[in-house]
């Protein structure tokens, strides 16, 4: 069974509203796509770190108690697991605060087992941070040595702004790993001053990797691939609760329909075919909007319970 191993922050999400909090739960981008396919009954691993506290250890608990593996999270002993603050406006968008307490950064962590046509999801500010560089760099290189299709979520928050110079050389060479990059249109106006996907795509990313997408919030998404390939989807009118996981869920869906329509490496580099790219984008936004239904950052049980029926069915047609 192919496996997906996701590599990033884990923090503690206080969510308020009204400047009330309302809620507490673990997150962090790639961790709430994680979440929601081991609910799903994929096979998950998460490559993190966190404090030795009580936070630190719930967030490992949540993690098992929901079929992910943990051995590759490594716990500091002397230092306290970081927090997000997540501000819900009127139309449930988060404004964010974070706190971090890692005095000793460094990712020590034991590399989980890679083969072809695994998935690894990868992205935000972890897979761009200085101090772990040169450990995420050589796990991402491992990962697409061992025939790995990599997944690049950019998610660069305004907060890091002042760094996007000191990053880029790190933002170009996530950018050559990864097999598909996925961002948000404002992750491209903070680092590159744009906000037309298309001049992205031409003049940002096609020249390291061809396969793109770029979310809009409520407006279409935007996906582009070899051969000139462009293709709007529309997103459909939904009542939402809270974002805080929409984008990391539309990833946990893109990479859950990559398994389900056994969509491989080799296909990737022959090219998927417009009916396979509209069945990824069609997943991913089917987890996404699952996700906005509540105040949690990943689908729900009941969801992932549907989903896992799907999973099997697949892996039996295979």
């Amino acid at each position: 069974m192919r496996k997906v191993i996701g590599i990033g922050e884990t923090v503690l999400d206080i969510i308020f509203r009204n400047d009330q909090p309302i809620s507490a739960i673990p997150g962090g981008s790639t961790f709430n796509a994680i979440i929601s396919l081991g609910r799903c009954g994929v096979e998950a691993g998460f490559i993190s770190e966190t404090g030795n506290d009580r936070v630190g250890h719930n967030i490992i608990k949540f993690l098992r108690d929901n079929g992910c593996k943990s051995d590759s999270v490594n716990v500091y002993p002397d230092s306290k697991s970081p927090l997000s603050l997540a501000f819900l406006n009127d139309q449930n968008d988060a404004e964010y605060i974070f706190y971090k307490d890692h005095p000793h950064d460094r990712l020590d962590f034991t590399y989980p087992d890679i083969q072809p046509d695994d998935l690894v999801l990868f992205g935000s500010y972890y897979a761009l941070n200085q101090v772990i560089r040169p450990q995420v760099k050589e796990f991402l290189e491992y990962a697409h040595e061992h025939g790995a299709i990599l997944y690049y979520d950019v998610n660069f928050r305004a907060s890091h702004q002042h760094e996007v110079m000191k990053i880029t050389p790190n933002l170009l060479e996530n950018f050559e790993l990864a097999d598909i990059v996925r961002g948000s249109i404002e992750d491209f106006e903070i680092l590159f001053k744009k906000n037309n996907a298309e001049k992205v795509y031409r003049s940002e990313i096609s020249f390291y990797t061809k396969k793109f997408i770029v979310t809009h919030g409520g407006e279409p998404i935007d996906l582009f691939a070899e051969g000139g390939f462009h293709k709007q989807y529309p997103i459909e009118n939904r009542e939402t609760v809270s974002t805080i996981g929409a984008g990391d869920n539309f990833n946990a869906g893109f990479l859950f329909g990559l398994l389900t329509n056994n969509i491989t490496r080799s296909d990737f580099e022959n090219g998927l075919t417009e009916e396979q790219w509209d069945k990824l984008i069609a997943s991913g936004q089917q987890f996404s909007a699952e996700a906005c239904r509540s105040l949690y950052n990943y689908v729900s049980p009941e969801f992932g319970a549907e989903r896992k029926k799907e999973l099997e069915l697949s892996l039996i047609q295979e």
